[in-house]
């Protein structure tokens, strides 16, 4: 059986490198970011496999935010793997940021995570979209109730989060 043949009858081995990568971008995007489980995979390992990686990467998350993650404490895997799935990561600290800031808005943000968005945002800019950026001049951050300044290097939270 030549290449064509092969190709014709759907033998993987036949597919032309361009194929390949597009068969592994298909299966990255279903572990990652949600996807379609791509053909030939069992969907039961895929859903093992992408649970897997999202406890991992609410662990790296964790070790970036460790007052969020104590603040949500036996709630935070949980909270993290709802929000991130089917969400491709940013990096565990944008990922932390992304989620803290939606908590806010929600009003569930615990009060812990609370006074550290609100360190993190006076001392660095984050947009949303371009990586946090450290701020040269004065800043202040404000996040339920939390109110956090930095001035000449040097971060205080002057108000913390109710309790």
């Amino acid at each position: 059986m030549n290449g064509d043949e092969a190709a014709a009858a759907g033998h993987p081995a036949s597919h032309p490198s361009g194929d390949l990568a597009a068969r592994q971008a298909a299966l990255v995007a279903a572990l990652v970011a949600g996807g379609p489980a791509p053909v030939g995979f069992d969907p039961a390992a895929l859903d093992a496999a992408r649970s897997a990686l999202l406890r991992k990467r609410a662990g790296e998350v964790a070790r970036h935010w460790p007052l969020l993650a104590a603040g949500l404490g036996a709630d935070w895997p949980a909270t993290f793997v709802r929000w991130a799935a089917g969400r491709p990561t940013a990096g565990s600290l944008r990922d932390g940021w992304d989620l803290a800031r939606e908590l806010r808005d929600r009003g569930t943000l615990p009060p812990l995570g609370a006074e550290e968005l609100a360190v993190r945002e006076a001392v660095d800019r984050y947009d949303g979209h371009r990586p946090p950026r450290h701020r040269r001049l004065p800043g202040w951050g404000r996040a339920g109730g939390a109110v956090a300044i930095q001035f000449a290097g040097r971060v205080r939270l002057l108000t913390p989060a109710p309790r």
